[in-house]
């Protein structure tokens, strides 16, 4: 009994230290075109990155370079009757 416990100790602790020691490793991108090292890239020049959207443009903080400004107070009054109909 002693050494199926033993066992099932060593599994679960062998578990705990690859699942912690996964993510201590070299940082990872999901597309190639998101390491700024890699920017100059064949696949990460245009036209070729436009068919997969992979362009270092639309992967890198987009959100950030095209920020939309919110509806002033204006706008908001002008489109309300409008929503009623």
């Amino acid at each position: 009994m002693s050494q199926n416990r033993f066992l099932w100790g060593v599994i679960v602790v062998s578990i705990a230290v690859v699942l912690l020691l996964s993510g201590c490793f070299e940082e990872k991108y999901r597309y190639v075109c998101q390491n700024p090292d890699k920017f100059d890239l064949p696949e990460c020049q245009k036209p070729r990155c436009l068919f997969t959207q992979t362009c270092p443009e639309y992967l890198v903080a987009p959100i950030l370079t095209n920020k939309i400004d919110p509806p002033k107070a204006e706008e908001k009054k002008a489109e309300a009757p409008n929503a009623t109909k």
